[in-house]
């Protein structure tokens, strides 16, 4: 009798760690959102279920305007309430699958696909917003934990631009390249806020990989490229750099996330310089350090195993006003541990394979 209980608690346990396993972020628990007007949109949302196999329950058809650069608060709604009656509980984030829309009145998009329509999120002048729960967490379950699908634009200037970056993100996955980061001063005093924070950042995690704080405007010829940040209007020099499969980078300024017809760089240069995630804001945020990416968190994140969606959502304070695009399942750290020192430095634990990936796989450097 006692054996039989003791088979059940074993039985339950796994169980129970099985479908803690199946809630985090996945190709299970990830939904592409389509709009079914626009032909483009189908064409990536296909492309992107081919690529990371995504079960077609997780496909999730919506009707919207097609080609417009912003929605208005109401049009959002209806939305919103056509996605509640065919989303599941076990969706824990949104790939969104399409170049435009990318803002809902006051709203990036994605912030109000993932947190709801609120001006609690918006400012009018330089003004802090609604802050997230999610910031810096440790959750691999952003809806059960805290109530909020992180999303990312699947966008680029043009379909096939969406396409290789979705190539870029599935080839990130367990590469855990050698690279560096670059953390750039620039000589714009309004935009380089971030930079305060880069020494810091440089002490506790070299170990994990190879940091270069650079007093530039921008880095040229690197080939080795997966963290750059800055803080600038317009960033030159991008495309003479090698960006590995699934690199971040983004910079500071007001309107980056205004992807088309904006009035400064738009973060899709670096998608079309090869980067896999990038960030910026739609409307002007004025320069709070908390509604940017932190550095050093989305780092961190990222160096552990998290994905690109998870990383860069957790490194955002305030979001409301800031567009996520990218590949969100790109993980080129996947199963990667580290530990922290006595004096505050974090190095990789050296771990045994566990699966035929892993063993193919380089060591987490």
């Amino acid at each position: 009798m006692k054996m039989k209980c003791k088979a059940l608690i074993l039985i339950g346990f796994y169980l129970l760690v099985s479908l803690q396993l199946k809630a985090e972020v996945s190709n299970h628990t990830l939904a592409v959102l389509v709009n079914i007007n626009d032909p483009e949109s189908v064409e990536i949302a296909e492309y992107y279920k081919q690529a990371r196999l995504i079960p077609d329950k997780n496909i999730i058809y919506l009707s919207f305007a097609r080609d417009v650069n912003s929605l208005t608060a109401s049009e959002f709604e209806n939305i919103q309430t056509d996605l509640k009656e065919k989303v599941s509980d076990d969706i824990q984030v949104y790939a969104l699958a399409w170049r435009k829309p990318w803002r809902v009145a006051c709203m990036s998009i994605t912030s109000a696909f993932s947190l709801g329509f609120s001006r609690d999120y918006c400012a009018i002048g330089c003004k802090k917003t609604r802050p997230i729960d999610y910031f810096n967490s440790q959750s691999k379950q952003p809806y059960t934990d805290f109530g909020i699908r992180p999303s990312m634009m699947l966008s680029g200037n043009n379909v096939e631009a969406v396409k290789k970056i979705i190539d870029k993100g599935v080839a990130a996955d367990y590469s855990r390249p050698k690279a560096s980061a670059y953390l750039v001063s620039t000589s714009d005093k309004q935009r380089n806020v971030r930079a305060v924070n880069y020494r810091g950042i440089k002490s506790t995690l070299r170990q994990l990989l190879n940091i270069e704080q650079i007093n530039a405007d921008a880095i040229k010829n690197k080939t080795d490229v997966m963290f750059y940040f800055t803080g600038l209007k317009q960033v030159n020099y991008k495309s003479t750099n090698k960006y590995m499969p699934g690199a971040i980078a983004d910079h500071l300024t007001s309107t980056g996330g205004a992807l088309f017809n904006g009035t400064q760089m738009s973060v899709l240069d670096w998608i079309d310089s090869g980067v896999t995630g990038t960030y910026g804001t739609v409307v002007e945020p004025c320069n709070f350090l908390q509604k940017f990416p932190y550095p050093g968190i989305v780092m961190q994140k990222y160096l552990s195993g998290d994905s690109l969606i998870e990383a860069y959502w957790k490194s955002v304070q305030m979001p409301g006003q800031g567009v996520f695009v990218g590949e969100p399942l790109a993980s080129p750290y996947i199963g990667c541990r580290y530990q922290l020192s006595t004096n505050g430095k974090l190095s990789y634990v050296l771990q045994q394979p566990n699966n035929y990936i892993e063993r193919i796989s380089k060591n987490c450097h």
